[in-house]
């Protein structure tokens, strides 16, 4: 999680992909697979570093993160969040979303 920290402050170069989620959700696990088959499709694996959160483990990251609905992704790209995307249908759906920041 220090990563994490390091990420939305600013410090790090590479965008985050945040991934909010809950451990009991196949919703959740759908979106999962959605995400690692849009990075791999367009060979993206090394565009963002991806951060899961499980919504129930670091409820003060939902309130920080301002998280209403479970799926949610976020890009934090400079220390800010750039892109918001709440649960996500599709692949399509978040190929748009990261679609800026993917070769």
């Amino acid at each position: 999680m220090a990563q994490f920290a390091e990420a939305t402050a600013g410090a790090v170069a590479t965008p985050g992909l945040v991934f909010f989620y809950s451990k009991s959700s196949g919703r959740c696990r759908k979106v999962d697979a959605y995400i690692a088959q849009v990075l791999q499709r367009r060979r993206n694996h090394e565009t963002f570093r991806l951060y899961r959160v499980a919504s129930e483990e670091r409820p003060d990251l939902v309130r920080r993160f301002r998280v209403d609905t479970i799926p949610t992704l976020l890009v934090v790209d400079g220390g800010r969040v750039r892109a918001r995307l709440r649960s996500p249908r599709n692949c399509r759906e978040i190929e748009t979303l990261l679609a800026p920041w993917l070769r």
